[in-house]
C-alpha cells in the first residue's frame, strides 16, 4: 500500500533555497563583471565585432 513521503523540514528547504540562491547570484555576478569587460573595451580574451549591423 502508498504510504504517503514524510513533509521536508523548513530548515531544509530554505537550506535548498539559499544554496540556489547563491549559485544565482554568483552566475549574475560573473556575467556582469564579464560585461564591464567588454564595455571597457580592454579585453584581449574575447573576438567579437563592435559594429552594429552585423547584429542586424
Amino acid at each position: 500500500m502508498a504510504v504517503p513521503k514524510k513533509r521536508t523540514s523548513k530548515s531544509k528547504s530554505r537550506s535548498r533555497k539559499s544554496i540556489w540562491m547563491n549559485k544565482a547570484s554568483s552566475t549574475a555576478n560573473k556575467a556582469l563583471s564579464l560585461a564591464r569587460s567588454l564595455m571597457t573595451g580592454k579585453s584581449t580574451s574575447f573576438i567579437y565585432s563592435k559594429s552594429l549591423e552585423e547584429y542586424k
